[in-house]
């Protein structure tokens, strides 16, 4: 049986290689499989980055050294789905990963979904070569997003915990699991990357990387450069990135240091998701906006400013879109203090300078009652600019510096590991209103200036503080037991510098809730353990308690700022608790060979889970369609438990001659167990499935080689997600297919290294239907994004030395 042949689960001493999705590249020449885990990952991962080989195997890691459901993909596979893909994205043929975003890449945020196990994206650990990346909220106020943290060609790989993370993960978040990305490391020799993609909707994709080699005593370094556009599929909205990425190590007997650096300027537009509403049958497949017609935007308003009574809810706007701006950077030593003992500390700094916008009609989502309020009995539309619409800004900043220290101590049959993370966290969210001047309108590619109306300025500073012990002590040969605890505080205090007026917030109240709120959980226990059945079988199972600390955002969801009145803030901090979970895990990993024929092996793993998912958080708006600018008064209330049960199962058949197919089947049924109050009205959940997660999903991956060229073939089902918490109205099922080919171009030179290309096309049926659903309501309405036509993307790649 040929290694190099097909996707394998693998067992090499303490790692099992799992097949799952992403392109395939078969070449003739080959390449050793993917290596261990990410934190242990080699130089082999690493050259992959370069060009290397693109015969390297495509597989995903699972940890045999975990007690719990842990995989890693590394950056060649991702990077083989769709050259800058997010890495989030590259996991979405993971059993048990939900994920949808509006565009190939996954780089669109403001309609990004995301659940594993019953979780929503913000009920996640994330972190980058272990420095923590927040909860990923669109509105993000305590991260950003891992394909801003690093250039996704420069991903080394991506592990994926689906039940529990680590204890020592950096995180405040992590109820249901963490998803840690890394970095590649500088290859030993000189090199130089360049990667050119282009295709539908004038995709422009340039990449280049340019690494040092090794230089005095065991030095390397790297740096990238990528600039990225591509126009929206449905308007004529334009995507665009520009990043730089540097990173230096140093290595020596005493230990690594590591300098890493990454700057990103991003802008992107943002899609209106459709309303629909019980029994409608006319809402529109999608919701794009009218830029840069000025002219048909001014035709699309009455005189007022108002908008057509046929579109309701679906009004257009003329523009949104999002710009963020951020610079992440990290020092890390790993010592070798003994050839038992490693001590590991680390520093970082992020700041992010990040705008949302909205340039919309004035006499839509509630506007002219709040504008009202700062120019009673005056022409609004003449003191916006005479064009009828406004502009609106969340302008976001983050100040973040933290410390990351971890120590390990391999002693007798014993690994300790002990270590704390530091963080301090400023972070300021202010709302303002802009004119759109009829004649001088503005574009969603520039940040507007002068606002008539600064309607309100938050200002948090959070402290956080964790701490982890564990122990992992080996019973004997192929039996560990794993057992340990954190303590997760947090100190928030939250201001508004520039307090909204009275009228404005509504419900009576003369102040936005300012204060501060401490939350202290000294012991979040994990136990769990591993058992080698047999050459073939490993048995694992783990119990492990999470917490989710309180969201620090002012005013916007689901945080104790956002509330109406310092009486609700005072309240809420008297008597709400974080949410929390215990997850129950118990899996089998199997890998054997076998004579059936033209069957030659299987691989595969199960995993069984149990969540109790306490003190379920819900932000309940008196707006009942997600449709409102302005917004209503929320009510931030626990509203009760949920439990969740499922199985992950899946495997791949191996026929050898570069044939293969792997397949997964995903279960959860995650229920509410309690109703809830919403003003006098009882909310009936309890019983009711969780809306937005489906109960079922199958991925598969079918691949072979012909005639030189990998070829994949690629499935995802996501079955009925309920739309509602009420479980009242629901969404259709879909099923989604992709095309990746891949191949070597001709030789062209002594300069140029493995010249090759690679070919993708999504929604290779040109399905339609919806993609996502947005919750927000008890019943009677929800929101959608659709899914986006067949796409086509070119990506030429060639190493130069």
């Amino acid at each position: 049986m040929n290694k190099h042949s097909y996707p394998a689960l693998r067992r090499k001493s303490s790692r099992v290689a799992f097949a799952v999705s992403a392109l395939c590249a078969l070449a003739a020449s080959g390449h050793a499989s993917a290596q261990a885990v990410a934190p242990t990952i080699t130089a082999a991962a690493d050259s992959a980055i370069a060009g290397g080989d693109s015969g390297q195997i495509t597989t995903v890691e699972i940890s045999t050294r975990k007690t719990r459901s842990t995989v890693s993909m590394s950056g060649n596979e991702i990077q083989k789905i769709l050259p800058g893909v997010n890495p989030l994205k590259a996991l979405e043929t993971l059993p048990g990963v939900s994920f949808q975003t509006a565009d190939p890449w996954g780089n669109n945020e403001q309609n990004l979904s995301l659940f594993i196990h019953g979780f929503n994206g913000q009920q996640l650990g994330y972190t980058m070569d272990g420095v923590p990346l927040g909860d990923q909220q669109y509105g993000n106020y305590n991260g950003l997003s891992p394909q801003r943290a690093v250039t996704s060609e420069n991903v080394r790989s991506v592990v994926l915990s689906t039940g529990a993370g680590d204890l020592g993960t950096a995180s405040t978040s992590n109820l249901g699991g963490a998803i840690e990305t890394f970095s590649s490391d500088p290859l030993a020799k000189f090199n130089v990357n360049v990667q050119q993609s282009v295709g539908s909707h004038n995709t422009s994709r340039t990449f280049i990387r340019v690494d040092t080699g090794e230089f005095g005593d065991g030095n390397s370094a790297y740096f990238s450069s990528l600039h990225h556009e591509a126009r929206a599929w449905d308007f004529n909205g334009r995507q665009s990135n520009d990043q730089f990425n540097a990173k230096f190590v140093h290595e020596g007997s005493a230990g690594k240091l590591t300098l890493y650096a990454d700057y990103s300027d991003k802008t992107e537009p943002n899609e209106d998701s459709t309303v629909h509403v019980a029994g409608e049958k006319s809402a529109p497949y999608t919701r794009s906006f009218l830029y840069p017609d000025f002219a048909g935007a001014l035709a699309y308003l009455s005189p007022s400013g108002a908008t057509p009574a046929a579109d309701g809810n679906n009004y257009h706007n003329y523009y949104s879109d999002a710009q963020r701006t951020d610079f992440l950077t990290y020092a890390k030593y790993e010592a070798n203090l003994s050839p038992d003992l490693s001590w590991t500390n680390q520093i970082y700094f992020h700041h992010d300078d990040g705008v949302g916008v909205v340039a919309g009609p004035i006499g839509a989502a509630g506007l002219p009652a709040l504008f009202a309020v700062y120019y009673p009995n005056q022409n609004l539309k003449q003191i916006f600019g005479n064009s009828g619409y406004a502009t609106r800004t969340t302008e976001y900043t983050i100040n973040r510096n933290g410390y990351i220290s971890t120590l390990r101590w391999d002693v007798g049959s014993h690994q300790l590991e002990t270590g704390f993370w530091l963080e301090h966290n400023r972070s300021e969210a202010y709302r303002r209103w802009y004119g759109l001047d009829v004649n001088n309108p503005s574009s969603p590619y520039t940040r507007p200036s002068d606002p008539l109306i600064t309607q309100y300025g938050s200002g948090i500073d959070n402290k956080v503080v964790q701490f982890h012990l564990q122990d992992e002590w080996k019973l004997r040969p192929g039996l560990a037991l794993q057992a340990g605890f954190k303590s997760s505080l947090q100190f928030a205090d939250g201001q508004f510098p520039v307090q909204e007026a009275p009228a404005a917030i509504g419900s009576g109240s003369q102040a936005l809730p300012v204060g501060e709120i401490v939350t202290k959980s000294w012991f979040l226990p994990g136990v769990g353990v591993r058992w080698d059945l047999s050459k073939q079988d490993q048995l694992f199972a783990n119990i492990q308690k999470n917490m989710r600390q309180f969201v620090t955002y002012g005013a916007g969801g689901a945080s104790p700022w956002s509330l109406a009145s310092q009486q609700a803030f005072d309240l809420f901090k008297n008597t709400a608790k974080p949410e929390t979970s215990v997850t129950y895990e118990l899996g089998l990993r199997d890998t054997r060979q076998l004579d059936w024929g033209v069957v030659k092996a299987f691989d595969g793993q199960i995993d069984l889970y149990h969540v109790d998912f306490s003190n379920r958080l819900l932000s309940i708006s008196p707006t009942p369609v997600i449709s409102s600018i302005v917004g209503g008064t929320a009510i931030l209330a626990n509203v009760g438990s949920v439990k969740t049960d499922g199985v992950d199962l899946a495997g791949t058949l191996h026929f050898g001659h570069g044939i293969s197919f792997y397949d997964a089947v995903s279960y959860n049924h995650s229920q509410y167990q309690d109703n809830y109050t919403s003003g006098s009205s009882v909310v009936q959940t309890a019983g009711k499935t969780v809306p937005g997660a489906p109960t079922w999903m199958n991925k598969f991956v079918g691949t072979a080689t012909v005639g030189g060229v990998e070829v994949q073939l690629i499935g995802d089902f996501v079955g009925k997600r309920y739309a509602t918490y009420t479980n009242d109205l629901h969404v259709s099922s879909y099923f989604l297919m992709g095309l990746n080919l891949a191949g070597k171009l001709p030789y062209m030179g002594s300069l140029l290294k493995n010249p090759r290309w690679n070919f993708n096309v999504s929604n290779l049926a040109n399905r339609q239907g919806t993609l996502e659903v947005v919750v927000g309501a008890a019943s009677g309405t929800y929101n959608t994004y659709p899914i986006a036509p067949r796409q086509g993307f070119l990506t030429l790649k060639a190493d130069f030395s």
